[in-house]
């Protein structure tokens, strides 16, 4: 197939359904060591690609960037060369006591206080995950005992907002497990497009914690978020591979 997509620089010749949405695209150093017969594709702005398999099952990883614009964008794309089923495997900030350094959140629907997910629906319309998919999700958390989380995330544009302390804590009242960037654009244009989405997050700020030192440590290896995001990436993967067997 010759459909090469203008942003993420892959076509449909890949033949690939499942595929692995972190933001960070020095991620996939990290996500590479769970595949076998890995091989770099394309690195073209925030996109940064590869494929393997896993257990049999071949697997695109696709960075994403930052924000639901460039996430939508790698949606609408991955789609349109033959993507079925995609997983974000992204980074949160905890939003409640419980949930905990280097716990995951399996989300099961987004609060959409975005701008992209806006651009195609009116924000009446559920951004909600493929069920069969997160079901997926959540037998395998709790099979390998992973400390998980199922429920509400909200998606935002920035953290730099001048009341954004007092926003949390609004969310927060209303029971909602943490904050991402991506997640209310991938369940809605998922949805739209009819793709298969999950989402699932790994908390790497502690509760009412600081964002910009929480992260600094995240991105130096020097926290419990990093077993986190150790799990999300396997969760993701055994999900896919329970999806490929029709086991959910």
């Amino acid at each position: 197939m010759s459909n090469l997509q203008p942003h993420i620089q892959l076509d449909g010749s890949l033949g690939i359904k499942y595929a692995l949405l972190p933001g960070d695209p020095a991620r996939l150093d990290r996500i590479s060591p769970f595949l076998e017969n890995v091989i770099e594709l394309k690195f073209n702005r925030e996109y940064r690609s590869l494929m393997g398999t896993y257990k049999g099952v071949k697997v695109l990883a696709i960075s994403t960037g930052i924000g639901g614009a460039s996430a939508g964008i790698a949606v609408e794309e991955l789609h349109n060369i033959g993507v079925q089923a995609m997983i974000r495997i992204g980074s949160c900030g905890s939003l409640q006591p419980k949930v905990k350094m280097g716990d995951i959140i399996l989300v099961s629907g987004a609060v959409r206080d975005d701008g992209a997910s806006k651009t195609y629906v009116d924000p009446i319309f559920p951004a909600v995950p493929d069920a069969n998919l997160l079901f997926a999700c959540m037998e395998t958390a709790k099979e390998k005992n992973i400390p998980h989380h199922i429920g509400i995330a909200r998606s935002h544009d920035s953290f730099y907002t001048d009341e954004e302390e007092s926003i949390d804590a609004f969310w927060s009242k209303k029971g909602v497990l943490g904050c991402d960037m991506e997640t209310a654009a991938l369940f809605t244009i998922g949805h739209l497009r009819g793709v298969q989405t999950a989402s699932i997050l790994n908390n790497v700020v502690a509760y009412e914690g600081d964002t910009s030192d929480s992260i600094g440590n995240y991105v130096d290896g020097e926290s419990l978020s990093m077993q986190g995001e150790q799990n999300e990436i396997y969760v993701a993967l055994e999900a896919f591979v329970k999806m490929e067997n029709n086991l959910c």
